[in-house]
């Protein structure tokens, strides 16, 4: 039941925020406003400084919040899959499919979703029990490109990162993408210090996301 409860964690998130930082400490700034804003979907790469500690510190932070959902990503061997779920994470993701990494997860039941490009790589996953691909880059392909997949894999819940903005994410979700995951332009005020303008940011795409499952 542990990965049904965290895949319904992340569908309920909705918008998955793609967490990049130069050092722990911003890292956990960047988190925590994110958090403020109302997003509750949060996946921390493993290309930040002391990533596992940033997971540790973040799940001792959240253990309270049950909708706070928490995850690693830009993993891409087992190795760093084990210390992920080793310090905590929820579920983990890679830029692209690992066999290994598939059958670690499955072996503790937590969510495993892969960057995949294709409808074979999309298949391959599927098969090694993946249950949320994720489509990366987005911006390679569009939401028009879902309809694409799921003509022949119509029971495939994907989730598309990079490309993905406050201004067309209704077409991605609306396209019948079970999540997004968002980065670059939410994270941008860090770059500055501005961690309010992150809540901001986060609050607008929680509004988004409230509007556009209303309309559905």
């Amino acid at each position: 039941m542990k990965k049904v409860e965290i895949l319904n964690k992340l569908e309920k998130s909705g918008v998955i925020a793609v967490l990049r930082a130069d050092s722990k400490e911003d890292a956990l700034k960047i988190s925590h406003a994110v958090v403020a804003g109302g997003m509750t979907g949060l996946e921390l790469t493993f290309t930040v400084p002391d990533a596992d500690q940033v997971i540790r510190e973040l799940k001792a932070a959240y253990q309270t919040r049950s909708d706070v959902v928490i995850g690693a990503g830009t993993v891409l061997d087992v190795t760093t899959a084990r210390l992920a779920i080793l310090a905590g994470a929820e579920y983990i993701v890679s830029p692209c499919f690992d066999q290994d990494t598939a059958e670690l997860c499955n072996l503790y039941q937590i969510p495993y979703l892969p960057g995949c490009m294709s409808i074979t790589e999309i298949k391959t996953a599927m098969k090694s029990g993946v249950d949320i691909v994720k489509l990366f880059p987005g911006s390679a392909f569009g939401p028009s490109f879902i309809g694409a997949i799921k003509a022949p894999l119509p029971h495939a819940n994907i989730m598309p990162t990079g490309g993905v903005s406050i201004d067309n994410m209704d077409e991605w979700l609306n396209a019948g993408c079970v999540a997004v995951g968002v980065g670059g332009n939410l994270l941008a005020p860090a770059k500055t210090g501005n961690y309010g303008r992150i809540s901001e940011l986060a609050k607008e795409y929680m509004d988004k996301l409230a509007e556009i499952r209303k309309d559905a």
